[in-house]
C-alpha cells in the first residue's frame, strides 16, 4: 500500500512538472512570437477590435530637440525619435522654440517605415553676418565638401580668392596665375576671359577656361600654390571642347575634343586613343565612369545614352533613342545602397534603369529600366541628389522630383518672379533657388519653403556640413560680400 502510494505521488509529480514546462514553453512561443509581431509594427486596435500591422515614422531634426505632433496630437517625443501608428493620412509637425515649425502631410501603409529625419528648422529671426568684402565678383564654385569658395573678381584678369570656410572663422587668400601659364598673356589689345568650371574630387584642384581672342585653352589651377598651375591644352595637339577630372591627383582628365573622348595623364604627358567616339556632351561619376550622350550609327537622327567605365576596351550603349523631334536627352548616374540607378530623359520622358554594372559591352542584363513616368514641361535639366536618393527634373519654373526609396513622384514651381536658374542642391532632401535675388531652400517636392536673405543670382551657396551656417554673395556698399546666416541658434 505505502509503494503504491509513493508511485502514484510520483506519476502525480511528474505530471505536474510536464503541465507546468508545457504551460513554459507555451509561455515562451507566445511571448517570443508577441515580440516578433510587435518588432514587425502589429499593435491591437482597440477600436477595431483587431490585430493590425503599424507604419512606423522615423522623426529628426536639425537641430535636434524638437516636440513632434501627429495630425495635432503631441506623441511626448523629440527628436530624433520614432513612433508607430496605424495605416492613414497624418499631418506630422516638429516644433522647437524660436524656430519656425516645420510639417508635412503623409500618407502611410501598413508595415512601411517612413523616413521623416530630414527637416532643416529655421530660425523666426535671421540675421545676416557680412563675412568679406570684394570690390567686384564675377564668378563663384564651393568645393564638393563645401570646405572652399573660389571667387572671381574680374573675369578678365587670372586673380581668384579662395574662402576657408571650414571652421566658424572665415580665411580668404589671394591666388594669381602667372603669366607664363597661359597663352599670349603680354599681346597688346587682346582680351582675355577666365572662367571657373569645375572643382576636382579632392577638393584642392580647380578647372579654368581661359579664352583670348578667338582661342581657348584649359588651365589646371592648384589652389594650395597657384604657381603650380599647369597649362593642359599647350602640352597637346588636342583641341578640347569639355574636361573633366578623373581621381583627386590633379593630373589624371577625360576630356572631349572634336567628338571623341581621351585619357590625359599630365604627370606623363600622355594622351590615350579615342575611348568613345560620336559623343556631343559627357560627364563623369565617381571619377571612373563616365555617361554620354552621342550618334548613333545611323546618323544624326538616331542619338544613343551610353557608359564607359575606366580600363573597358569598348564603351557600353544603354539606350538608341530614333530622334524625329529636336527635343533634349540627359542623362544622370547615382549609386544609391550599392545599386548603380542611370536617369534619362527624352522631352518629357524619363527611364530609370537600375542594377550593377555592365561587365562588358554585350552585356545587356546587369540593368535593367525600374520605372518610366512622365512630367508636363520638356526636361531641360536633370540630376540626382548628392546621396542618390531623389531625381530632379526641371524645366524652367517647373521642377518635379522622383524618389527611389518610395518610388512616388512629386511636382511643384519655384517661388518668385522673373528668370529661373537650374536648380541645385543644398543637401540630399533640400534645394535652393535664387530666382528674384531672393534665396529660398525648400524640399525636394517644393514643401517647406523659406525666404532666407537678399542674394546676387548666379552665384554659390552652400549649407556647412553641421547645418549652422547658411553662406551666400550679395551685393553691398562698396561691391560684393560673402555674407553667412546662422541656422542653428547658440
Amino acid at each position: 500500500m505505502n509503494y503504491m502510494y509513493k508511485k502514484s505521488l510520483s506519476k502525480k509529480a511528474l505530471i505536474k512538472r510536464i503541465a507546468m514546462y508545457s504551460g513554459m514553453t507555451l509561455a515562451v512561443i507566445v511571448i517570443v512570437v508577441f515580440i516578433g509581431l510587435f518588432i514587425q509594427g502589429y499593435r491591437f486596435d482597440s477600436n477595431e477590435g483587431r490585430i493590425e500591422q503599424y507604419a512606423m515614422l522615423q522623426f529628426n531634426s536639425n537641430p535636434a530637440g524638437a516636440n513632434v505632433s501627429v495630425s495635432s496630437k503631441s506623441i511626448n517625443i523629440q527628436t530624433p525619435n520614432k513612433a508607430t501608428v496605424p495605416a492613414g493620412k497624418y499631418d506630422i509637425s516638429m516644433s522647437k522654440t524660436d524656430y519656425e515649425t516645420w510639417t508635412k502631410t503623409v500618407d502611410v501603409k501598413s508595415g512601411t517605415l517612413v523616413w521623416l529625419n530630414y527637416a532643416l528648422l529655421v530660425p523666426k529671426v535671421l540675421t545676416v553676418e557680412p563675412i568679406v568684402s570684394f570690390p567686384e565678383v564675377s564668378q563663384t564654385l564651393e568645393s564638393p565638401e563645401g570646405h572652399y569658395i573660389l571667387a572671381k573678381n574680374r573675369s578678365d584678369a587670372p586673380i581668384f580668392n579662395l574662402i576657408d570656410i571650414n571652421s566658424g572663422t572665415t580665411k580668404t587668400t589671394e591666388l594669381t596665375i602667372p603669366a607664363s601659364v597661359y597663352s599670349e598673356a603680354t599681346t597688346v589689345g587682346l582680351t582675355h576671359n577666365f572662367s571657373i568650371d569645375k572643382w576636382d574630387l579632392g577638393g584642392r584642384y580647380v578647372l579654368i577656361r581661359h579664352v583670348y581672342g578667338d582661342k581657348s585653352e584649359w588651365l589646371v589651377l592648384d589652389t594650395q600654390d597657384a604657381n603650380l598651375t599647369k597649362n593642359i591644352t599647350r602640352l597637346f595637339d588636342f583641341a578640347i571642347s569639355s574636361i573633366s577630372f578623373s581621381g583627386t591627383s590633379g593630373n589624371i582628365f577625360y576630356a572631349l575634343g572634336g567628338n571623341d573622348i581621351r585619357k590625359i595623364d599630365l604627370s606623363s604627358e600622355t594622351i590615350s586613343r579615342p575611348l568613345v567616339s560620336g559623343v556631343t556632351s559627357f560627364s563623369i561619376f565617381n571619377s571612373s565612369v563616365i555617361s554620354y550622350i552621342g550618334v548613333g550609327t545611323t546618323g544624326a537622327n538616331q542619338q544613343v545614352v551610353g557608359l564607359y567605365r575606366d580600363g573597358d576596351d569598348n564603351p557600353y550603349v544603354i539606350q538608341t533613342i530614333d530622334k524625329t523631334d529636336n527635343l533634349p536627352i540627359n542623362v544622370s548616374v547615382a549609386r544609391y545602397f550599392s545599386q548603380y540607378y542611370i536617369a534619362i530623359s527624352d522631352g518629357k520622358k524619363v527611364n530609370i534603369l537600375s542594377g550593377s554594372y555592365p561587365i562588358s559591352a554585350s552585356d545587356s542584363s546587369s540593368l535593367k529600366i525600374l520605372t518610366s513616368f512622365t512630367v508636363d514641361e520638356v526636361i531641360q535639366n536633370l540630376s540626382f541628389s548628392p546621396t542618390g536618393q531623389h531625381i530632379l527634373v526641371q524645366s524652367g519654373v517647373y521642377f518635379a522630383s522622383y524618389n527611389l526609396e518610395y518610388q512616388s513622384l512629386s511636382s511643384s514651381i519655384v517661388a518668385g518672379n522673373g528668370t529661373t536658374s537650374p536648380l541645385k542642391w543644398l543637401n540630399d532632401n533640400y534645394l535652393w533657388s535664387d530666382r528674384d535675388g531672393s534665396l529660398r531652400i525648400f524640399e525636394f517636392d517644393g514643401l517647406n519653403v523659406h525666404v532666407i536673405n537678399s542674394v546676387v543670382a548666379g552665384q554659390t551657396v552652400i549649407l556647412t556640413s553641421n547645418g549652422r551656417y547658411l553662406y551666400s554673395f550679395n551685393q553691398s556698399g562698396t561691391g560684393y560680400q560673402l555674407q553667412r546666416v546662422r541656422m542653428i541658434l547658440p
